[in-house]
């Protein structure tokens, strides 16, 4: 009875030990957050210095793909009118996947807003980001950028780059259309094949959002590709070529009788 207790024990003790580590998590825009895998969010270490914190994210109350609890981590962000980041320290050589939270709070169509993010100064890791045209508004959405660390040199897929001070810098790039941002930021390492990852998204059919095609000038349609209204209408300004080699003929007869009448007369 007792082994069978210390199994139990054992057990219990171990299923609640994560196999990661949460190296360092920003809750951008934001104050302080735990969610619910124990993550400390910490404070927005930008606040009153590079770009804008908001929370217009609060205005929607149902953030679809996480819990009622942690829908604060997708309704604050940092935005800015330039390129903007973070510097996030190492723990040590290993394997590192940064996960980076956005929702698109504002926005009602794709195309609107769309960035780049860069990792280290060297490496791009997310192009041409657009959080509506992948999950619509009002939905988590998050990027999972995996890379491992050994003697400071940091490597992701076939590229590497020298790590300075035991940091890298995460940054979100300024693009054609709007503003960069970001709502949350979270750095784990150790065993990544057990990471917390967002349910995936149901598409609701009746609902979902078809973008409309880019308007084409009328100057680059033909004439078989528009859409007419009715029939044709006859131009009344044609004439067979056939037609118009009479006309002198018939003009010439209409002369001709009354000249004919006159002479009669004399």
């Amino acid at each position: 009875m007792q082994v069978f207790s210390t199994v139990v024990c054992i057990l219990l003790t171990t299923s609640g030990v994560r196999a990661y580590d949460a190296i360092y998590a920003v809750n951008a825009g934001g104050e302080s957050h735990v969610d619910r895998h124990g993550i400390t969010y910490e404070r927005d270490p930008l606040m009153g210095k590079v770009g804008t914190a908001s929370d217009y994210g609060k205005n929607i109350h149902l953030i679809a793909r996480v819990p009622d609890a942690d829908k604060i981590l997708y309704q604050t962000e940092r935005y800015h009118t330039a390129n903007f980041g973070y510097d996030i320290p190492l723990a040590g050589d290993g394997d590192y996947v940064l996960i980076l939270k956005f929702s698109e709070v504002y926005f009602n169509a794709p195309n609107m807003k769309v960035f780049d993010v860069t990792l280290n100064g060297e490496h791009n890791v997310v192009n041409d980001l657009d959080i509506f045209n992948l999950v619509g508004r009002g939905t988590a959405h998050d990027e999972y950028v995996y890379f491992s660390v050994s003697r400071d040199r940091l490597y992701y897929k076939e590229d590497e780059s020298e790590i300075r001070d035991n940091r890298i810098r995460v940054e979100f790039i300024k693009g054609y259309r709007d503003n960069p941002k970001v709502n949350a930021l979270v750095l784990l390492k150790g065993d990544l094949e057990n990471i917390p990852q967002l349910p995936r998204q149901i598409v609701d059919r009746e609902n979902e959002f078809f973008a409309e095609p880019d308007p084409v000038k009328p100057s680059s349609l033909d004439s078989s590709s528009r859409v007419r209204s009715g029939p044709p209408q006859p131009n009344p300004y044609f004439m067979d070529d056939s037609s118009m080699m009479l006309l002198p003929i018939f003009i010439a007869i209409g002369a001709f009788f009354p000249l004919l009448f006159c002479l009669c007369k004399l």
